[in-house]
């Protein structure tokens, strides 16, 4: 079966090869880390059991925050590394992770590459965030005894489902290979055990992304955001978060609308992806607005920023700084179907949130639509719930105050999460907060 996956991957990249080689070109992509994508995993020295922590992208890393903090917390005896797959993953597992953590790229699902990151990391336990599950890779990891556990984990009752009930049977024999599925939803845990898998493995564990995102009321380095871009105390600031193509455009011509009724409204667009950041730097000053650059007006900047002028959130890591700034929010990737950017770090903070339809990519999204936040039908819809919102700021505060305390109560899945990887390793999970897991063998 590895021989055979091997030549279907080999076949599919070099059928994909005028894509990627594209992308690789004009944007740079793919080009970091091409040994360790190939297993040249940094070599891990000493006897310390090693848990390897894999986030896709930068919301799997996100998400993998709080779970390497409990790690840390309830099993001091192990030693926890961090893989990513994308650049974007690779600059938040360096940022949030470098100092304290080996980070690296995962290997592609090749026999051979799999093998020898194995081999040179040696893990105690893999944990996969949200699903990200490859049959070479767990069928190495079967052979050399070490468990994996799906963390978050999601599975698409529209796209990934369908996918793996093709399979039939084999779908069962490459989720069996786990040793435990912790599902953010009960319907997930469900999909997971009609495709075959044992019960047993199946445990609803809650969604990360509520316990990573910040409750608080302000947030360190918002005041020094604010003085760089020009934004005052008295200014209704529009964020505009995780931003897809089609929308930008939307937004700015709304913008131009609102501005006219509220002279302190300001606009900033963060799209989700650096590589877009000058195609919408281009639009802004198409469209005729001014344009301020975060990128180039960093804490400290000095000089004046026109006060008509449109924001543009061009660095990476800072969008939840421009959220505390925000007198409402808008998340991106919904008015056009790209299944929604994350809404919950906006909730938290406490902020006026709206989406649109598109939201396949984010299951709370209609919990949180009927917790404060509220989904919008189409561009004209999202206009008039933005003018609701700079017109009466009591209703804004009110829909802010309920999705936060709604991120509140939803919170505490990091620690099931850990307790379900204690099991796997034999220990017992820490029964109160700040202490350690004990094994097994030591109690009663």
């Amino acid at each position: 079966m590895g021989v055979l996956l091997d030549i279907l991957y080999a076949a599919g990249l070099l059928a994909a090869s005028p894509l990627w080689l594209h992308r690789m070109v004009r944007h740079g992509r793919y080009r970091a880390g091409i040994g360790q994508k190939l297993g040249a995993a940094p070599v891990r020295y000493g006897l310390q059991p090693t848990i390897w922590v894999h986030a896709v992208s930068l919301g799997e890393v996100n998400a993998a925050r709080a779970v390497v903090v409990e790690l840390h917390r309830q099993l001091p005896d192990y030693r926890v590394v961090v893989s990513t797959t994308t650049d974007t993953g690779m600059a938040a597992a360096r940022r949030h992770f470098g100092k304290d953590h080996m980070v690296f790229f995962w290997p592609m699902d090749f026999s051979l590459a799999v093998g020898r990151a194995l081999r040179r990391i040696r893990p105690a336990l893999v944990v996969l965030m949200e699903g990200e599950t490859w049959p070479n890779f767990l069928a190495a990891c079967n052979r050399r005894g070490i468990p994996a556990v799906i963390v978050n984990g999601r599975l698409s009752p529209d796209k990934g489902y369908p996918r793996y009930r093709k399979l039939g049977p084999l779908a069962a024999r490459l989720f069996n290979r786990l040793a435990a599925i912790g599902a953010q939803t009960e319907q997930y845990a469900e999909l997971w055990r009609s495709l075959g898998v044992d019960a047993e493995k199946v445990h609803v564990t809650g969604m990360l992304k509520y316990d990573s995102a910040v409750v608080a009321d302000r947030l360190d380095g918002q005041d020094d955001l604010a003085a760089a871009l020009g934004v005052c105390a008295d200014d209704k600031l529009i964020v505009a978060g995780g931003a897809g193509p089609g929308e930008e455009k939307l937004l700015l011509d709304l913008f131009r609308t609102l501005r006219a009724e509220h002279p302190r409204a300001k606009l900033a667009l963060v799209p989700r992806k650096p590589e877009r950041f000058e195609e919408v730097a281009k639009l802004i000053v198409a469209e005729g607005f001014d344009l301020v650059r975060r990128g180039e007006r960093p804490d400290g900047a000095v000089g004046d920023v026109p006060a008509n002028a449109v924001i543009l959130g061009d660095t990476m890591g800072e969008l939840r700084k421009f959220y505390a700034l925000a007198s409402c929010v808008f998340v991106g990737r919904s008015l056009v179907p790209m299944g929604g950017s994350d809404m919950i770090e906006a909730a938290a903070l406490g902020k006026p949130t709206c989406f649109g339809p598109h939201t396949f990519n984010f299951p709370q999204a209609d919990e949180l639509a009927a917790h404060g936040c509220v989904r919008v039908a189409d561009a004209e819809a999202l206009g008039e719930q933005l003018r609701t919102w700079l017109a009466d700021e009591a209703a804004a505060a009110e829909a802010g105050r309920r999705a936060r305390q709604f991120v509140r109560e939803r919170q505490g899945a990091t620690k099931r999460s850990v307790a379900m990887i204690c099991e796997v390793l034999g220990r017992v999970p820490a029964v109160a907060d700040g202490a350690i897991s004990t094994d097994k063998v030591l109690q009663g």
